[in-house]
């Protein structure tokens, strides 16, 4: 009885278990190149404000995931991450795309932002920097 309890359960999990084929592949997640932003020309001291930014998506199966956003200092290292899936049905027409945060101002010192750009010709990250002011409200 165990012997057929046990050939019962293998033949079962052997037609129900998951395949590993295309559809079941987990996304490959990667940053995108930002190539515009739009960011106040100063910031003041503990308000909010937001910064757009723009980016192609080369195909449908490029999919917003998040924004990748780290603090050192005053300098904020800033990218734009997709999830690409591997997808027959996709189509292969580029999109532009906007996506923005809130940033709240913590700091009466300027802040460096560093947007993504890419990789350059010998294979380094490069960034589009700009540096913000900060001005106090009397």
């Amino acid at each position: 009885m165990k012997k057929f309890v046990y050939l019962l359960s293998l033949v079962l999990v052997t037609f129900t278990s998951c395949s590993l084929d295309e559809a079941s592949r987990p996304p490959q997640i990667v940053f995108v190149p930002i190539e515009s932003v739009v960011v106040p020309e100063e910031f003041v001291f503990g308000e909010t404000h937001e910064i757009s930014m723009t980016y192609t998506k080369p195909s449908s199966c490029y999919v917003f995931n998040r924004i990748f956003f780290e603090p050192e200092g005053q300098e904020r290292t800033v990218a734009v991450i997709n999830s690409v899936y591997d997808n027959a049905d996709c189509t292969a027409e580029p999109e532009e795309t906007t996506v923005s945060f809130d940033f709240t101002v913590l700091s009466e010192e300027p802040y460096i932002f560093k947007f993504y750009q890419g990789i350059d010709d010998t294979g380094a990250d490069s960034y589009h920097i700009i540096e913000i002011p900060v001005v106090t409200e009397d």
